[in-house]
């Protein structure tokens, strides 16, 4: 089978790129075809596909701004370059990823009108919501424009910006759900949170499939997953939505236990700023180094904010047989269950510093969460799951 693969970055960027990388790297081994169409970056993998890709866009101020502004919408250039992958690759299947902004839906109808079967891999909420994260400026956690895209002009949601908010809103009222549909065959909820937030968003069950993601188990895998030290730790970006703030006010109120932090961003001054001595933020690390440290701590805490949807944070973490203390929001809860975590009010700094003092106080078996989560996430799993969704008449 020839596939090509689609998202607007093609390295390691974030959950949805390494989502993608996996898959091409599953697709190759099980000897298909792979093509992949990215926007070009500098920090892509070299490819030779990128001779495909449209050029980088910013959008910021400066040279390129109209073309930046234009891309949402299908500029000529995408719609050149990725005809010309269709012409010369000939695939039976193109599979979406995140391809907002940068890509645009346009490259869906080219695919449908030539009869090419499309799958759509949803890592967040922009068929719903024009921000995507389903965040009212960024904080409060809103559903408004799930029935009604003019809420974004009224909310001011991007960058508390008119001309940002309407320029997500034109980009929504192009989009809409009938003509996404249209030309996309299926569309797949990593989370069940996801496969319910789509159909409750007015999208046809029918074309819906929930399917968890999946990673290379075997990257996972350790000596001794008994081997721990007495630690917890927080990974990810340190940002707003992903509920750092509320994990440090929570951290300080607990001196005895120690916190390490991997992972930078946006609130990382200020959060080292009122961190106590017994929380250590030790940056970006690479992959090596986060399955050493994650796979040494007693548990590791997921305090999100938002509709998380399938985070990779907790799959990695189970894998490396570490126990997960995790918010109840978004597709979390379906990851965690008493053998692997506990689970607290997003938010609520109070009973997540509760949990915390629970979670240190808890037996995990270590050995039974490593090996029923690499069971759970194996890719030769979903690679037979991905393939019926491939090859269905539906």
């Amino acid at each position: 089978m020839k596939i090509v693969l689609a998202n607007k970055f093609y390295y390691r960027r974030g959950g949805d790129c390494i989502y993608m990388l996996n898959l091409e790297q599953l697709l190759k081994e099980q000897r298909h075809e792979v093509a992949v169409f990215a926007m070009d970056f500098p920090e892509n993998l070299d490819t030779p596909w990128k001779k495909y890709f449209p050029k980088e866009v910013k959008f910021k101020p400066g040279p390129g701004m109209i073309e930046a502004f234009m891309r949402p919408f299908g500029t000529a250039e995408v719609k050149k370059k990725f005809t010309a992958l269709l012409d010369d690759f000939q695939p039976d299947v193109v599979h979406l990823n995140n391809i907002h902004s940068q890509l645009s839906p346009v490259i869906a109808e080219i695919a449908h009108t030539r009869g090419i079967r499309v799958v759509w891999t949803l890592h967040d909420y922009k068929l719903l919501c024009p921000r995507y994260d389903c965040l009212r400026n960024g904080d409060e956690v809103c559903e408004a424009c799930f029935t009604d895209k003019h809420k974004v002009l009224e909310y001011k949601c991007m960058k508390n910006s008119k001309l940002a908010s309407f320029l997500s809103y034109r980009e929504a009222k192009k989009w809409t759900r009938e003509r996404l549909e249209a030309c996309t065959d299926v569309f797949i909820g990593p989370s069940r949170f996801m496969y319910n937030k789509m159909v409750q968003g007015g999208f046809s069950p029918v074309k819906q499939r929930s399917l968890c993601n999946f990673i290379d188990a075997a990257k996972c895998k350790r000596s001794d997953y008994t081997e721990r030290e007495d630690y917890y730790c927080f990974i990810g970006r340190l940002s707003p939505e992903k509920g750092a703030k509320t994990l440090i006010e929570a951290a300080n109120r607990l001196p005895n236990h120690r916190l390490v932090v991997i992972g930078g961003g946006p609130l990382e001054d200020e959060l080292k700023a009122m961190a106590g001595k017994h929380i250590e933020f030790v940056g970006f690390k690479q992959w090596d180094e986060i399955k050493e440290l994650a796979g040494k701590a007693r548990f590791s805490v997921i305090p999100s904010e938002w509709y998380e949807n399938n985070p990779l944070s907790v799959i990695e973490a189970e894998c490396f047989g570490t126990p997960i203390l995790g918010a109840r929001i978004g597709g979390i809860t379906e990851l965690i269950n008493e053998a692997t975590g506990m689970t607290f009010e997003s938010r609520n700094a109070a009973d997540l510093q509760n949990k915390i003092e629970a979670m240190f106080n808890h037996e995990f078996d270590y050995n039974i969460i490593a090996a029923a989560a690499q069971k759970r996430y194996d890719a030769s799993k979903y690679y037979n799951e991905i393939m019926k969704i491939y090859q269905s008449k539906i």
